[in-house]
């Protein structure tokens, strides 16, 4: 596995991460004790935690982050603005007053399957799977699992016809 992106973009955090070959990481990045598979493409202002795994062949546009417990398939589509969240019950602080650490809370695992996109904007909560070629509307909450091949749009997403080439 290479060490580095296939580019020399500036102003980049890359801590600890397992590269895949011929990856692209774009300006304005943090990325930290996650890996990127082979041929991905990572765009600006991008926040990648540890723990995060991403697969071959994605695209993560601007402005996503992307949380421990994160697992997104080979072929996804990530669209500008995308957020993931880890925990059904953020808390800053624990039942006796002290800022929580990580025992104080669950880290729940998220499954983004192959060929799925998730529109620009879109929330996606923890725990969910998202299943293989799935369509999520730009703006959508995800709250529960999404079968595969399905179209889910709004808040909270529900499913929703997907448009055929006539419709356009």
């Amino acid at each position: 596995m290479p060490d580095a992106p296939s580019n020399d973009a500036p102003y980049r955090i890359l801590n600890d991460v397992d590269f895949g070959a011929d990856v692209v990481v774009y300006s304005f990045t943090n990325l930290y004790g996650c890996s990127i598979g082979d041929r991905t493409r990572i765009g600006t202002f991008v926040e990648i935690q540890r723990g995060a795994r991403i697969g071959a062949d994605c695209k993560i546009q601007s402005h996503t982050f992307i949380c421990d417990g994160i697992s997104i398939g080979d072929r996804v589509f990530v669209g500008h603005g995308v957020m993931f969240v880890n925990d059904k019950v953020p808390r800053a602080t624990a039942e006796g007053g002290a800022l929580q650490t990580e025992d104080d809370w669950e880290l729940l695992e998220t499954r983004i399957e192959d060929g799925a996109s998730l529109g620009s904007g879109a929330v996606i909560l923890g725990g969910v799977t998202i299943g293989a070629g799935a369509l999520v509307g730009a703006g959508a909450v995800v709250t529960k699992d999404v079968p595969a091949g399905a179209t889910v749009a709004g808040v909270p997403a529900a499913a929703s016809r997907r448009a055929s080439a006539r419709d356009v």
